[in-house]
């Protein structure tokens, strides 16, 4: 499970959004004394936003600004980095050996390896929307760690 630390910015019906700064590859990393991602992110304050899908139960004590940790399975982030980066090259590259067996002209193989790879690239956006609402894609809720009105208080 990677997980990852964050700060609810909004609570919704079926689910809540999280807001977190992006490092967690730098603390796994074998080069991270020599990369400077680390450092890029620290300056930049670089964050993202994700959309956590909740049980009604755990959405009624959770309140924006509370810290949390969320976590996704890591097979889930290697399927989906697979099927993103990999799925438009390859139907680029079975476009283009379709395109060769047509003609021998470069228009037409360009114009097929640009084809393939849009057709991909439709095939994973349909993908990502068919499975918007699909809980085990999601991240889950691992840990409430500092609610916002305890935070307040030892403050």
């Amino acid at each position: 499970m990677i997980e990852e630390r964050g700060r609810i910015t909004t609570v919704e019906s079926d689910g809540f959004w999280v807001e977190t700064i992006q490092r967690s590859a730098c603390q796994v990393c074998v080069a991270e004394k020599g990369c400077g991602q680390k450092l890029l992110s620290r300056l930049s304050g670089k964050t993202a936003l994700i959309r956590v899908l909740s049980g009604h139960g755990e959405l009624q004590s959770l309140k924006p600004h509370d810290q949390v940790v969320i976590g996704i399975p890591e097979d889930v982030v290697v399927k989906g980095t697979l099927l993103v980066y990999l799925f438009p090259l390859l139907t680029m590259v079975g476009a283009v050996c379709i395109g060769a067996l047509i003609s021998s002209h470069d228009i037409i193989v360009l114009t097929s390896a640009l084809i393939g790879f849009i057709l991909g690239g439709v095939f994973v956006r349909l993908h990502s929307w068919l499975n918007k609402n699909n809980r085990r894609v999601h991240p889950v809720l691992l840990e409430r760690l500092v609610a916002s009105s305890d935070a307040s208080v030892s403050a």
